[in-house]
């Protein structure tokens, strides 16, 4: 962003000093004496005449038929789908053994003692809240 501010004055300060010459130059321009008019009618140049391009003759179109001749020919079949077959369904689902409990071998952290880093954390209050 700072590149954006410094090029923005840059380019203020090009144009602050590039307007002080044009009005240095303007002066300078006005002082100067005047120039000759220029004349208001000027001769007209002559225009050769275009050479004329001969016709070509236009070709014929052959006439196509309008309608497409059908084709009557047989349409493929389709073969037939298989068929799923049928399995003999199970009506008891057997009981499975229940899992073992795992023991909560994770020990907790007791509250307002949690390891900080010094250089990432804010320093101590130096009075309890």
């Amino acid at each position: 962003m700072a590149i954006h501010n410094n090029l923005m004055l840059a380019l203020f300060v090009v144009v602050t000093f590039s307007s002080i010459n044009v009005g240095l130059s303007a002066r300078n321009l006005l002082q100067i004496p005047a120039l000759p008019t220029i004349p208001i009618s000027l001769p007209k140049p002559t225009v050769s005449q275009v050479p004329v391009i001969p016709t070509l003759p236009q070709p014929t179109v052959p006439n196509f038929p309008i309608t497409q001749p059908s084709l009557n020919l047989p349409k493929p079949t389709l073969p037939s789908i298989p068929t799923i077959p049928n399995f003999p369904s199970i009506t008891t689902i057997p009981n499975f053994p229940s899992l073992p409990t795992i023991p909560n071998v994770i020990p907790t952290i007791p509250n307002g003692i949690i390891p900080t880093i010094p250089f990432f954390s804010p320093p101590s209050a130096k009075t309890s809240p």
